[in-house]
């Protein structure tokens, strides 16, 4: 293991699943799932930053050439579903098409 390796945060469970969802979804050329918790601590009483809650998708693909901001957003929202009804919290999505 490389020193960049040992440094390098690990990805949780909550950011690989939306990795292979979308992945399996839209087929990006360009996908990056961010966990951006640690940025919220202390914004709500009790909140230390630890965990999956805030998330940030930067996310690039053929599917979303044509398409506007807004039903980019809702078709990505739509497939997160399931991570919102488990807890997630704030989904940031930074999306664009190849084209």
């Amino acid at each position: 293991m490389t020193q960049q390796d040992a440094t390098a945060p690990t990805k949780g469970p909550l950011v690989l699943q939306m990795e292979r969802k979308l992945t399996e979804a839209f087929a990006p050329t360009s996908l990056e799932v961010i966990n951006e918790s640690h940025l919220h601590a202390g914004h709500q009483p009790g909140f230390n930053g630890q965990g999956e809650s805030h998330l940030r998708i930067r996310i690039v693909a053929d599917a979303f050439n044509g398409q506007n901001r807004v039903a980019t957003h809702r078709a990505i929202n739509a497939l997160m579903k399931e991570e919102f009804d488990a807890g997630l919290h704030a989904l940031a999505i930074d999306a664009k098409g190849t084209a």
